[in-house]
């Protein structure tokens, strides 16, 4: 899956961040800083199992997903801006995100006990992104540049794979526990939901903060609010055995932060209509 997303990285979107540093890094703290601060404080409020608290700290702490991309594009927002802030991200988050998860699950009293029952170090997590996100989006980058017909013919069919292959490991994980499944959606589901929303208000926030024009704007709320859940399920099924509650999270993310960034893109579309009448 990250392979194939990452066909569309170019080297000149790494560049891009020379020209325009600051709605990079607008995007970048939105993501790797309020998010997940400000999730660590959800989840002392709220007082949820820590599997549960776990799971949102993770998401929080993921890169943005080639999804955000797509969005910003239907969106109207800056497309550049956006593959910039993912691949610089990305590269970020191989040692951003497992040393941020395991430092802010710790700040937490019970989630911080749970992980020690499974006993999780923060080389594992290093060494489950080296091979989940370093190496197939290092391969797609050089294909890209060498081989760049091949890239083009591979692109689709491998990202179509790559739905069915998540789809797969949601729906088995689901399955192998359907009635604990039941239980989780209807706590879950608002979770996620208002967990999406406080993700894009930051992303809003960063950018009115930096003063970024309406395109910039939107692309860095995308950004902040499409974390790469697909990123977070592979985590969780090498590192937490697939735990069923970290699954119900991390799945729903998938599923409704499509939801909600098409409303958005939706909503901006009708308001540049409106403006241009």
């Amino acid at each position: 899956m990250v392979y194939s997303v990452s066909l569309d990285l170019k080297l000149a979107d790494f560049a891009y961040v020379a020209k325009h540093p600051k709605a990079v890094v607008a995007g970048l703290i939105a993501q790797f800083v309020l998010l997940p601060f400000a999730t660590l404080g959800v989840t002392l409020w709220l007082e949820l199992p820590a599997a549960v608290e776990a799971a949102m700290i993770l998401v929080a702490c993921c890169p943005g997903g080639a999804l955000s991309n797509v969005m910003t594009h239907l969106a109207r927002g800056n497309l550049a801006l956006s593959l910039s802030i993912s691949a610089i991200a990305n590269v970020i988050a191989l040692l951003a995100t497992p040393l941020l998860f395991v430092f802010l699950v710790g700040l937490n009293p019970a989630t911080a006990a749970w992980v020690k029952t499974i006993q999780l170090a923060p080389k594992d997590l290093i060494f489950s992104l080296i091979f989940l996100l370093a190496l197939p989006m290092s391969a797609a980058i050089f294909t890209r540049r060498f081989f760049p017909s091949i890239a083009e013919k591979i692109r689709k069919p491998l990202e179509n794979l790559a739905l069915i292959a998540l789809l797969i490991f949601i729906v088995g994980a689901i399955f192998g526990q359907w009635k604990v499944f039941l239980s989780e959606i209807t706590r879950t589901l608002p979770l996620v939901i208002a967990h999406n929303a406080l993700g894009l208000a930051l992303g809003w926030f960063a950018a009115k903060l930096l003063q970024l024009n309406p395109r910039d704007r939107r692309a860095v709320i995308v950004e902040s609010g499409m974390q790469n859940s697909g990123l977070a399920l592979g985590i969780i099924a090498t590192q937490f055995a697939a735990d069923l509650s970290m699954v119900a999270v991390a799945g729903l993310w998938g599923v409704w932060h499509i939801v909600s960034g098409s409303c958005l893109a939706f909503f901006w579309r009708k308001s540049d209509a409106r403006l241009s009448h």
